[in-house]
């Protein structure tokens, strides 16, 4: 027994210089991004307007710009590293990324792995369509026709604020709904910033904007568990550029509206 105990004593002790080395190690991001001089920061190439591949061939969108602007207000070089959803919290994890920024919203399981800094940029679900048409409001809608996508969320909030009057056309998945639109079915469409972003994209000519808001989820930046440092020093960052005025200005450029309230 007197062994067992020592022996538990010993794994106790070995445990705790493990987790005591893991806490040091964690702390180290920030001074080795200073003493490189540069970051590596995963971000989306496929997710447009928040990151896609230019027809220059280099990655461009909001979370591209807000990876260079980072980088720059720490006065150091970036990688950017190319990731997809299923992959870019594992790159945090296994320290090929410094930090992630690709449209990641905050939730208590990815809390439990990762670290999030203050939110960067809206993610959302609006009404779009063209200039010409005046709609500022659900109100708007009435005597108007909408394509939305069947039993998304983007149908159940939509469902809640239109008018009585509005002639809501329902699809069975986006490219339908978004094809109904681009074809003059139907006058607005109900949709993700993501689907919007990657139609207005493809479809210039029918000068579509963002109308309104039906639902907003913000994104976050990752970064890795227990690097409060940097975490903390990206926040500045970021505060910084919501008093004066650069996250609105990024907001605007790329989705159409400012980024307005963001959580801390």
């Amino acid at each position: 027994m007197k062994i067992s105990k020592r022996r538990f004593s010993i794994a106790l002790a070995a445990a705790a210089l493990v987790a005591a080395g893991g806490a040091a190690q964690a702390q180290t991001a920030l001074d080795d991004i200073m003493k490189s001089k540069e970051i590596k920061i995963a971000i989306p190439t496929d997710f447009p307007p928040y990151g896609f591949v230019g027809t220059d061939l280099k990655p461009q969108g909001l979370d591209i710009e807000m990876a260079n602007y980072i980088a720059g207000k720490l006065g150091v070089k970036v990688e950017l590293l190319s990731v997809t959803s299923a992959n870019r919290i594992p790159y945090l994890q296994t320290r090929k990324a410094d930090l992630v920024i690709s449209t990641l919203g905050k939730n208590p399981d990815r809390e439990k792995v990762i670290d999030f800094t203050a939110a960067y940029s809206p993610f959302f679900i609006a009404v779009f369509g063209p200039k010409t048409l005046a709609v500022k409001s659900p109100a708007d809608m009435a005597g108007k026709s909408i394509s939305v996508t069947r039993g998304s969320v983007d149908d159940m909030e939509l469902t809640k604020v239109a008018p009585p009057t509005t002639e809501l056309r329902r699809f069975e998945d986006n490219n339908s709904t978004v094809s109904a639109f681009v074809a003059g079915q139907t006058q607005l469409v109900a949709t993700s910033a993501q689907v919007a972003g990657n139609m207005m994209a493809k479809n210039p000519q029918l000068g579509t904007e963002y109308k309104f808001v039906l639902k907003d989820s913000p994104n976050f930046i990752g970064v890795g568990k227990g690097e409060d440092k940097l975490r903390l020093k990206v926040n500045e960052i970021l505060a910084d550029a919501k008093k004066n005025g650069d996250i609105d200005k990024m907001a605007m450029k790329w989705l159409g509206r400012p980024a307005g309230d963001l959580p801390n």
